[in-house]
């Protein structure tokens, strides 16, 4: 079995070292994030395997903090005739005294990389290029080994183009970039691929990782496009029968029901991401603690999401639950007033409420409102959307643009949720459930692969 690549993460205090391993290992929990430097005292490791194969160990350092000084130690003159290169220099300097006192977090970070393959050099792009850093990076050169600039931050207003440049200058022209709060999509393959052209001997572990990434990430999403798909099909066919009486009473029942049901969803999409409840805290979502803050049947949500509503009355979407009429002789139009009068609105339909209540008789089934299955994927496929682009360092909450889902927006349901009505069998909030249909399965697949292109 081959060896495992060791990969030093080096850098300046508080430019992100800890993120970037948090988000190259999908790990909220590694290390400390925190806006004040010097929070990583120690060298702490993980390693990354594949098919239960050890291919890549990571190893986070403490801050670089004192590079001037070192340099000028490290150049201090040798014994006369005395030629050392880099690595031997660094190799005496670690014997000595101030090795272990006055540079001693400087230390830990030689004594890594020397023993590692090549290392990755975090840098916060926010910063200008002084000349710590430059001594920073002079230091590292003498361990002779491989060395990776990572651009950190780029998302943010930065001086990437003046980082570039002094990096050349230094003979640094590899550079990749990658925000660990909000890593791009081929962020981590770049990253991956730059390593292989440092290490060329390091490719086939190298590539085995950024395959496995490329997989996995696959896995996430068809997996988290099921789970939105199962939730859909189980709000779509969502039905209660009851008797007339009970139908104000039902139909609140019935949106509790669709309520908890979309917060098996998140919870389920979070952990699918390897997120708590608590990392996901967004400007753009209403999401608070694992939890939605704009209830899913307030008018004012819909128009927030752009969805139209179908009916003609918006308080019957307020309600979000249409009523299906089996007896009565109630048409149409009477029963899409009853809409209107359980979402509240009595002002609205005036003196018919009495006469339609007063028609209520028999059997009636409630069921979810076509503007509400699309409020559904429509919050399901941004919170999606924003798993996908979150790194597990971040900290602050993110901006995120609305989802590409004009199809849904329209508050038309495709024919596969269409089809769903007819089927309260297809739903775990029904009492007849039944998940082993084919048919089930079929509309399940259908609704991922939409969604999955989307």
């Amino acid at each position: 079995m081959t060896e495992p690549l060791k990969l030093a993460v080096v850098g300046h205090a508080n430019v992100g070292k800890t993120s970037l391993m948090r988000t190259l290992l999908r790990d909220p929990e590694f290390g400390v994030v925190a806006h004040t430097p010097g929070t990583t005292r120690h060298v702490e490791g993980a390693r990354m395997s594949v098919a239960g194969d050890p291919v890549l160990e990571l190893y986070d350092t403490p801050g670089l903090e004192d590079a001037i000084e070192l340099l000028a130690r490290l150049d201090q003159p040798l014994r006369p005739n005395e030629q050392l290169d880099g690595p031997a220099r660094l190799e005496r300097f670690l014997q000595t005294y101030e090795a272990h006192t006055r540079f001693e977090q400087e230390s830990k970070v030689i004594r890594q990389l020397l023993g590692s393959t090549a290392g990755l050099y975090v840098i916060d792009v926010r910063e200008p290029v002084l000349a710590k850093y430059r001594d920073e990076l002079a230091i590292l050169a003498m361990c002779g080994r491989p060395l990776l600039p990572v651009l950190n931050f780029v998302n943010a207003e930065n001086r990437e183009a003046a980082w570039r440049t002094a990096l050349a200058r230094l003979g640094l022209h590899a550079v990749v970039c990658f925000d660990t709060v909000a890593p791009s999509v081929d962020g981590e393959p770049r990253l991956y691929e730059s390593l292989a052209l440092l290490i060329e001997a390091g490719r086939p572990q190298l590539q085995r990782v950024l395959d496995d990434h490329l997989a996995q990430r696959r896995l996430r999403r068809q997996a988290g496009a099921r789970l939105i798909a199962e939730l859909l099909l189980d709000s779509a066919a969502a039905q209660r029968t009851v008797a007339a009486a009970d139908v104000l009473h039902e139909t609140t029942q019935l949106q509790v029901a669709i309520r908890e049901r979309e917060q098996v969803c998140v919870k389920a999409l979070l952990r699918c991401y390897n997120f708590h409840p608590n990392d996901v805290v967004t400007h753009s979502l209403p999401l608070l603690a694992g939890r939605w803050r704009d209830d899913l049947f307030n008018p004012e949500t819909l128009r927030v999401f752009g969805v139209r509503i179908g009916t003609g009355m918006v308080a019957g979407a307020a309600a979000g639950v249409g009523i299906d009429i089996f007896t009565g002789g109630l048409s149409l139009g009477a029963a899409t007033l009853l809409g209107a009068l359980i979402g509240g609105a009595w002002q609205s339909v005036g003196h018919y409420g009495t006469r339609l209540r007063g028609k209520l008789q028999g059997q009636r089934t409630l069921t979810i409102d076509d503007s509400i299955v699309c409020l559904l994927v429509l919050r399901q496929s941004q919170l999606l959307a924003m798993l996908e682009r979150r790194g597990h360092a971040a900290l602050e909450a993110m901006t995120l643009e609305a989802p590409n889902e004009a199809a849904w927006i329209t508050g038309k349901l495709p024919e596969t949720v269409r089809k769903a009505r007819a089927h309260p069998e297809w739903s775990t909030l029904n009492s007849t459930c039944d998940l082993d249909t084919p048919r089930r399965s079929t509309a399940i697949e259908n609704l991922m692969a939409a969604l999955i292109m989307n």
